[in-house]
This record gives structure tokens, sequence and C-alpha cells, in this order.
């Protein structure tokens, strides 16, 4: 029988990362969310897609963690203005009830990777401590959707509806938290990054707007995307950049703005998903917080 364990950081110096980019894990991680990204290819959120036992129960645990917010309402004595320091009330309830959450989702034969699996979601919605979330906590949920699939708890056919249904959730889970507690960007590059706290929602999306009819310029055209945002996740996200900030388009979201230069979404996920692996899986300040165990190995 598999001998799950709790899995533990490795990358905890600079010097480590040569050994993260040649390990099983890395090949994996970076395999799974180009893969993601390829089932996803033309597909609106309202296109038809298979939706698995699986995936109806992975998307009902994040429907559960969504009605806590209603219990630890915004602290309004707090006077900053980023970090409401109420998500530690959020951050404590996910970290008590994960493992009781995972054993309601998971089918009987996979409840004892619930010790290996747990880390993966408590670490996907942003830091406690610091109220902070960045693409570093993006990535942990991708690992735990990758573990799940390596457990046989999803499957391949399940691609599309890992992305359209429970990915999708997830980012508006995330939206939620970072409209209500105000989370702090985690190593935000300011202008120069792409966005300060999600990445995969536009590498997804972006595959989504291959042979959609509307070109990479329209998607900072604020009418396009107030029309179109719900049916595609790259125009939801700039929707909700726009929300958060203030200001022109190009000045707040200089990379984002450059990308609508580009002449096709074809081009736009290829450099996306090159960007992903050089400024996310390739950043020591990004990594440095995953950890490993016997499922996802470094």
């Amino acid at each position: 029988m598999h001998a799950y364990i709790t899995p533990q950081r490795q990358i905890l110096d600079p010097k480590d990362m040569p050994r993260w980019q040649r390990s099983p894990a890395y090949k994996e991680v970076s395999s799974f969310v180009e893969q993601l990204s390829k089932s996803v290819e033309g597909k609106t959120m309202s296109s038809d897609y298979v939706v698995s036992p699986n995936v109806q129960a992975a998307c009902q645990l994040l429907d559960k963690t969504e009605g806590w917010v209603e219990k630890h309402p915004p602290d309004t004595s707090a006077s900053s203005r980023f970090g409401n320091r109420s998500f530690r009330g959020w951050s404590a309830e996910l970290e008590k009830r994960t493992p009781q959450l995972m054993a309601d989702m998971l089918p009987k034969e996979n409840h004892d990777a619930i010790v290996e699996l747990t880390p993966y979601l408590i670490q996907a919605f942003g830091n406690a401590t610091r109220i902070d979330y960045g693409s570093g906590h993006e990535l942990s949920f991708v690992m735990w959707l990758l573990c799940l699939c390596k457990l046989g708890v999803f499957d391949p056919s399940d691609s599309a509806a890992i992305v359209l249904a429970v990915f999708r959730k997830y980012i508006l889970l995330c939206q939620k938290l970072q409209r209500t507690y105000n989370l702090e960007p985690a190593g935000s590059h300011g202008v120069w990054g792409l966005d300060d706290y999600q990445f995969l929602t536009f590498y997804f999306g972006s595959a989504q707007m291959i042979g959609s009819g509307t070109v990479p310029a329209a998607s900072i055209d604020m009418q396009v995307v107030s029309d179109r945002a719900d049916d595609y996740m790259y125009l939801q996200g700039i929707q909700f950049i726009a929300e958060m900030k203030n200001g022109p388009f190009f000045e707040h979201s200089r990379q984002l703005y450059d990308i609508s230069g580009v002449a096709k979404w074809e081009k736009v996920n290829q450099g996306l998903g090159k960007m992903y692996r050089a400024e996310v899986l390739g950043k020591f300040p990004v990594v440095q917080h995953l950890v490993f165990g016997s499922i996802l190995k470094l």
C-alpha cells in the first residue's frame, strides 16, 4: 500500500532552483498547465463539456469555502488599505475544516492521501500571516489539481471541466477574497508584472480566445470586456483589474496592455506559456513556499 506523507518545503535557497527545474514535479506541473491550456482552446465558459461527479464534488468543496466569507466579515476598524485581518479568521476555518472537506469530496479509496493533499489546498488562497496572495498560491491550487489527477480522482477527459468549472470557480472565490479582505499582492512586480494576483487566468483564458473572432486588441476595449466577460476567463480577468484599479489601463497594467498589440491569440498563448515557466516556475521567491511529498516529488 502507498505510504502518503505530509509534504514539506524543499526549495529553501536559490541554489535549490536547478534541482527543482530538473525534478519530476517541475516536468509534471509544467506539462499539466500546458495540457489544461490546450484542453480549453476555442471553448467558451458555456461550451459543452463533460462534468464528472468528482469534478462536481470539487466545485461543491469550493462553494462551501466561499460560504465562510459571510461568517468572517471585514474588520471595519482596520485602517490599513491592504490586508484586512478578518482574512485570518477565514483562513483558520480553511485550515481546520479542509481535512473533512477532502473526506467529503474524495472516494473512500483516496482517503489515505488527505494528509498529503491538505497543505496544497490550504496554501492556495493566500498567506494568513502576511494577508497576501500571488501566483505562488495559484500554483499551489494547480498542484492540488495535479495530485487529484495523479490519484485518478480526475481523469484526462476531465481536463476542460477542471479549467472551466473548478479553476474558474477557484478564481472567482480568490477575487472575492481579494475584494473583501484587500489582500496584499504577494511579490508584485508592480506595473511590470502580468497581474498583481493571477497568471493562469490569462494563460488559460488566451487559449479560450483562439478562434473566438475577438482580436487581442479588443481585449482592453471595456465595452467588449463587459459584453463577453462571462464567456471568456481572459476578459473577466481584465474586468476584475479595471474594477480594482484606478487610472488608464496602459499605466497600471503595462504587460496586458502590450499583449493587446499582438496580432493573434495563438501567439499570445504561446508567449504566456513561456512567461509562466520563466516568471512563475522559474522564480525562487514564487516557488520557495511549495511543498513536496510522495505524489509530487523533488
